[in-house]
């Protein structure tokens, strides 16, 4: 039996290590090409303002988080330090063309949520304010709704105390129930006044009052009638009362009258008496002038008198 021929070693093409290289030298540019679109993607090489974020502490907040506007991001941590207070200095780059969103009265608020991470928002008010200058430093309002959860917690089980307390067998409203059950079987038995009142004597009590009452109304009712009837009737009281009325104004008016003509006399009598004054006083002056002639006629007489040379007496006499 003769022996099989060994099989030709295989060839190895030409320039495999060449080929090889060129691979690897391929896969790496992909890779570095890759890496370069990442970061120009992320913002790496875009020109950006820096903004510094001061915080209580810095859970929740990490390196590469994003910043949101309305939504969308425009701005990312690049580092998380300790402050000299105490505190976590954030240092949050922006770029430059998203820079003229903030303002000096724009708010920075850190919320953490139940589900879900951290959010790092900004909030800007009133567009006309100032632009917000590069390295500027502003407080972050932090809302935590995971802090509530201990005081929820106290409250529920507070709650839950109150109503157990309250749905106890000796507690007040149990015995609140009880107390109506007991008056809801005696107004079965005994009625609604029955309950009332104590026991049923004293609700006949009650009513006998209560007819006495009424009867006791349908004679004040009685005689409410008839007193209406005497005093508002054709013949009571009311007509007469009003017929002396009117009688009484014919009188006045009879009497005003009278006291018109009266004082049409009077007005007369006060312009007589007027005249006699006035009459009065012309006579007081004719009487004055008539004196004043008489001393003149006096004073004449007197002169001729004296002059008078067959007299024996000088003196003439007025009648």
């Amino acid at each position: 039996m003769s022996a099989t021929p060994a099989p030709p070693p295989p060839q190895i093409p030409q320039n495999v290590e060449f080929r090889a290289a060129l691979l690897l030298i391929l896969l790496a540019l992909l890779v570095g090409a890759s890496a370069l679109y990442v970061m120009y993607a992320r913002g790496v090489f875009e020109d950006t303002n820096n903004l510094f974020l001061v915080a209580e502490d810095s859970e929740g907040v990490f390196v590469g988080m994003d910043m949101t506007f309305s939504g969308f991001p425009i701005g990312r941590v690049h580092r998380v330090e300790l402050s000299k207070g105490g505190g976590v200095r954030i240092q949050v780059d922006v770029p430059r063309k998203d820079w003229p969103l903030l303002r000096e009265s724009s708010v920075f608020t850190l919320t953490r949520g139940l589900v879900g991470g951290s959010n790092l928002r900004a909030f800007t008010g009133v567009a006309d304010d100032p632009p917000l200058p590069d390295g500027a430093e502003r407080k972050v309002l932090i809302g935590d709704a995971t802090a509530e959860i201990p005081r929820l917690v106290a409250d529920a089980r507070e709650l839950m105390k109150n109503l157990t307390t309250l749905t106890a067998a000796d507690s007040a409203i149990a015995a609140s129930l009880a107390n109506l059950q007991s008056v809801t079987d005696q107004l079965k038995t005994r009625g609604a006044l029955g309950v009332l009142l104590g026991d049923e004597a004293n609700a006949k009590k009650l009513i006998s009052a209560l007819d006495r009452a009424n009867a006791l109304l349908a004679k004040v009712d009685a005689m409410a009638t008839k007193v209406d009837s005497q005093v508002f009737g054709s013949k009571g009281v009311m007509p007469e009362a009003r017929e002396a009325v009117q009688q009484i104004n014919a009188a006045l008016n009879e009497a005003r009258a009278s006291l018109k003509k009266v004082d049409a006399i009077l007005t007369d009598a006060q312009a007589i008496a007027n005249n006699a004054k006035v009459a009065t006083n012309d006579l007081d002056q004719l009487r004055a002038e008539v004196d004043a002639s008489l001393r003149k006629v006096q004073g004449m007489i007197d002169q001729l008198n004296r002059r008078w040379p067959f007299s024996r007496q000088q003196e003439i006499k007025l009648p």
